[in-house]
């Protein structure tokens, strides 16, 4: 047990991911910046939305509120993933990124539908909008979305946490930007509809992309094959290219945190095969070709150990019927 740990350990502190983590560490920066920007002009903005009557501007208040607490949250995400691997959490704080991302997901859509709610509401009763203390509030915004949307940009897109916060701040880029035409609208014909209108359609485009990062923070957590990984392309790949591997079942192949893959399998050997040479062989091969950068191979020789052990395959339906189809 204590060089499965170490081994993990060794695996996710850089050595293998020498530019993740370096990554890691120029986007806490870039987000922690992003958040105070954010959450310094969500003040100015709700009041500015308060003064003038403005729901788009409110509904871009309303999502800069989320997306300065979800940039904090995303800030403290890195931070805490950077922590070694405790006794107790021996994967360490990787996934508290996905964790963050998923929640976030959650936040935009709670928020969306609120705006959507609001919307309907002022159609149905619309109210006086002032336009050009709007227009001015509304520009300020889209400089300040501009100026964090920039400083995230540079980071690590392949990162799920780093996307989350992208996505916020894209979303309240959008909010500024019709609040912008909504304030134009009223100001040249003084039809203040479009204001509720524009703010449900920023909603929209808002939910959508937000539902898109939930599924695959889901993914993550609920432990599926990543999406460029084919498990079953995988184990007939070892099958294939490592010498004296006859066959491989029971294996899961997932993701930690959305960017280090990890596999567990079973591999079944012929019977003159030195075990240490073929796992070394199958573990080459899993990093070298596939990416996954931990594995853990079980040799077998004759008999799967966990045949006829009922629990090992009531807890596993998928990985017990991915064996029989081997066998």
């Amino acid at each position: 047990m204590a060089h499965t740990n170490d081994h993990s350990g060794h695996d996710h502190t850089g050595h293998d991911h020498g530019p993740g983590h370096v990554h890691g560490s120029t986007d806490k920066k870039r987000v922690l910046i992003a958040a105070c920007l954010t959450g310094g002009f969500m003040v100015a903005e709700a009041l500015g939305g308060i003064l003038t009557g403005s729901l788009a501007l409110l509904a871009d208040a309303g999502h800069m509120l989320a997306d300065s607490i979800a940039l904090g949250l995303a800030w403290y995400a890195f931070h805490l993933a950077s922590r070694p691997a405790t006794v107790r959490l021996t994967y360490g704080f990787g996934r508290v990124k996905t964790l963050v991302a998923y929640t976030n997901g959650i936040a935009i859509f709670v928020i969306a539908l609120w705006i959507v709610y609001e919307a309907w509401e002022r159609l149905q009763a619309p109210a006086p909008v002032l336009g050009g203390p709007m227009l001015v509030v509304a520009i300020l915004g889209l400089l300040v979305n501009i100026s964090a949307f920039f400083v995230l940009h540079g980071g690590d897109r392949e990162s799920l946490n780093m996307r989350g916060a992208i996505l916020h701040v894209l979303g309240d880029l959008l909010g500024s930007a019709a609040a912008i035409v909504a304030a134009l609208v009223i100001l040249a014909t003084g039809w203040t509809p479009v204001d509720p209108i524009l703010s449900v359609l920023v909603s929209l485009l808002i939910l959508y992309t937000a539902w898109s990062l939930m599924r695959e923070a889901a993914h993550v957590l609920l432990e599926g094959v990543p999406p460029s990984l084919d498990r079953d392309l995988i184990a007939r790949d070892i099958e294939a290219t490592i010498q004296g591997v006859r066959e491989v079942h029971h294996m899961h192949v997932w993701s930690l945190d959305g960017t280090s893959n990890m596999a567990t399998l079973h591999a079944c050997l012929d019977e003159d095969v030195d075990a240490h040479q073929a796992v070394s062989a199958v573990k080459k091969r899993l990093a070298s070709e596939h990416g996954i950068s931990h594995a853990t191979v079980e040799p077998e020789f004759g008999q799967c150990a966990d045949d006829g052990d009922e629990h090992d395959h009531g807890h596993e339906h998928e990985a017990a019927a991915y064996h029989d189809h081997h066998h």
